[in-house]
């Protein structure tokens, strides 16, 4: 570790440890959400679109925008892209062929099996610091504050 790096640990332990306990939490809450995001593929929206058509089978592009929760041109850039890849197929709508479908190839299967089983691992990982009870403690409390906002 570098000068400047140990200096900037040495702020944030500094700065963190003058903080109340509430900012304590929001700050760990923080970065836990941003863990999070990036362990359940927020900033990579192909395989979040591979682990969703496995779980649901095909659906429609604006199906598939909606439940992202991302705009339509980055679904369509999404899209375009796995399709380059070979990863899923688009079938137009017999009833309108304004509207394609959107499907998993054999190939976009198998990529969305990895995917899905680099998230089992990386989330097993996250909560193997705490037992099983310490898990449930958790997940009473953020219930609790979830329920109170």
């Amino acid at each position: 570790m570098s000068k400047i790096e140990k200096e900037n640990v040495t702020t944030k332990e500094v700065e963190y440890s003058l903080k109340d306990i509430d900012d304590k939490i929001l700050l760990n809450l923080r970065d836990l959400g941003m863990r999070l995001r990036f362990l359940y593929d927020g900033k990579d929206s192909q395989r979040r679109a591979l682990i969703l058509l496995l779980k649901s089978g095909s659906m429609s592009q604006r199906e598939l925008t909606d439940r992202l929760d991302i705009k339509p041109g980055s679904m369509s850039e999404v899209l375009n892209k796995l399709d380059n890849k070979g990863l899923i197929e688009r079938s137009p709508l017999e009833s309108d062929k304004r509207t394609a479908m959107v499907s998993l190839t054999e190939d976009g299967t198998k990529k969305a099996l990895q995917a899905l089983e680099y998230r089992t691992e990386k989330r097993l990982e996250m909560f193997s610091a705490l037992d099983d009870d310490e898990k449930i403690t958790l997940l009473l409390l953020l219930e609790r504050i979830n329920d109170n906002l």
